[in-house]
């Protein structure tokens, strides 16, 4: 699913993301809630300062935030292990015709996944953040593409839950 954040696009760069774990629901621009088995509920929640998944399952909540975070210190770490959660993540630095590839490309895969939610930025159609969710019979994974086109910079981040 495509859509168009209504919020200006801020000059931002990958270094000004943090890791949350846990933190209570932000304000969305939009929400998708992705149709699982099992009595999982999922939410992949576009921000205005990037993304943050919401996963509830047999009582017990999941949450993760990736974005820019007042108060917080701008730390994205590479790898967090946290009993059965796993999450990565990679800042790619790419040429001006790769990065306008590859979000093209992802722009396209996302788009015609009913799992997945791609958000653009008004005034900037590079300026993307995409989430896309994938139910598996061991528990869910979801990944994001954050993408900064003044830098060049896409971030992007795998999450595996086994429930």
């Amino acid at each position: 699913m495509l859509v168009t954040l209504a919020t200006p696009y801020a000059d931002t760069t990958a270094a000004d993301l943090s890791f949350g774990w846990g933190l209570p629901a932000q304000p969305a621009l939009h929400v998708l809630r992705v149709p699982t088995s099992g009595g999982v509920t999922v939410e992949l929640r576009l921000l205005g300062a990037s993304h943050q998944v919401l996963l509830s399952h047999g009582g017990n909540q999941i949450s993760e935030t990736v974005a820019c975070l007042s108060g917080r210190a701008p730390t994205l770490p590479s790898t967090v292990d946290h009993d059965g959660y796993r999450f990565t993540a990679e800042v790619h630095r790419l040429t001006s015709e790769a990065f306008a590839r590859r979000v093209a490309e992802l722009r396209a895969e996302a788009s015609a996944d009913p799992h997945s939610v791609v958000g653009v930025f008004p005034g900037s159609p590079q300026a993307v953040t995409v989430l896309t969710a994938t139910p598996h019979a061991a528990g869910i994974g979801w990944r994001s593409w954050h993408a900064y086109p003044q830098s060049g910079e896409l971030v992007e981040t795998a999450t595996e839950v086994l429930l």
